[in-house]
Parts: structure tokens; sequence; C-alpha cells
């Protein structure tokens, strides 16, 4: 077993329908990005990731950015654990009401034009072979995991806070959660 640890990205600039539909870190984001990047520096050395994976999103990779140029590597861009995809039509303003929809449902009534609990099953699978690697992602992926890992059809399982990380272990072909990251108090943001 191998370990990986999947972090949700820092606060954000701006959330949900706002002006910019790919903001970066504000700048409470930054220092979750700093404090995420020490933390995962404190680790026992065989314990480290020695890679980082980021979804495509700024958020992501800005909150990815000092882990990677702490430990002297790219970042590898990895669409598999970017945002749920929205579906086909959905305008940036409906979107926040159609996630708020989804969160109160399961994988498999997830409603679009896509297959969302095959969705769920490839970002574990995507992770499986990220053995040893520090990837950066999304609230929902990070729960497309969790419910996943837990056999829980529901679509929100865990409520991840800015940069909290959750920790697996991989064996090459399927992951076991070792330790869920902290939850947030509030309400996704």
């Amino acid at each position: 077993m191998s370990r990986l640890y999947l972090i949700r990205h820092g606060k954000p600039a701006a959330v949900w329908g706002e002006a910019d539909d790919d903001p970066g870190l504000d700048e409470t984001g930054r220092a979750q990005a700093e404090a995420a990047r020490d933390h995962l520096l404190s680790l026992p050395e065989d314990e480290r990731p020695t890679r980082v994976v980021s979804s495509p999103l700024r958020r992501c990779r800005e909150t990815a950015m000092p882990t990677a140029q702490a430990l002297g590597v790219e970042i590898e861009i990895d669409p598999s654990v970017g945002e749920i995809p929205t579906p086909a039509g959905l305008s940036a303003e409906e979107r926040p009401a159609w996630l708020r929809e989804v969160f109160q449902g399961e994988w498999r009534n997830v409603k679009g034009d896509l297959d969302y609990d095959a969705w769920r099953r490839a970002v574990v699978q995507a992770l499986t072979a990220r053995a040893g690697t520090a990837v950066f992602s999304h609230y929902v992926a990070i729960n497309a995991v969790m419910s996943l890992l837990a056999d829980d059809p529901r679509v929100l399982v865990f409520r991840p806070d800015h940069t909290s990380i959750s920790v697996l272990d991989s064996d090459g072909s399927a992951l076991t959660l070792v330790a869920r990251g902290p939850e947030a108090q509030t309400s996704v943001l």
C-alpha cells in the first residue's frame, strides 16, 4: 500500500454563479494552500507525497502550487479529478440550483446527460493509480470518492473544508480510506 492525499482546494475569490467562472484563491485561500504544503512536508519522509496532481481549474492549481514548488515537481493536470460536469444546456446561472438539487439525492438519480454514477467511479479509478501523490480536487469529486468507498449511494456524505486533507491508501487496484480530513462548519462555498 502507498499513501495518497486528497485535498480540497483553498478558499476561492468567488463562489458559485459569480462573475468569474474559474476563480483563483483569495488571501485566505493562499494561506490555506501554504498550510496544506506545510502539513504535507511535515509528514515522515516515507509518507510524504512525491507527485502533485491538480484539477485543471485555477483554484486547485493555485492550491497545489506551493506544494509542487516545495517538492520541486511540476503539477500534473488531470481533468478526471476536476469538478462534476455540468449537464449540456445548463447555464452558469442555473448551475448553483442544479448542484443544490444534486446534493439532496443519490448518484444514480443525478439529472443530466451523463451517467454520474459512472463519473464517480472514474474519479476513484483515476486516484487508484496515483499512489504517492497529493491530489488537489473539489468538494463534489471528493464526495464521489468518499461515497463510493463507504458504499453509500448519497451524493453528499462528507463536507470537506477548504484544504481539508483526506488520507487514502492505494495498492494500485483499490483505494482504502485511512482518514477523512476536517469537515466544514458551514455549507458549501
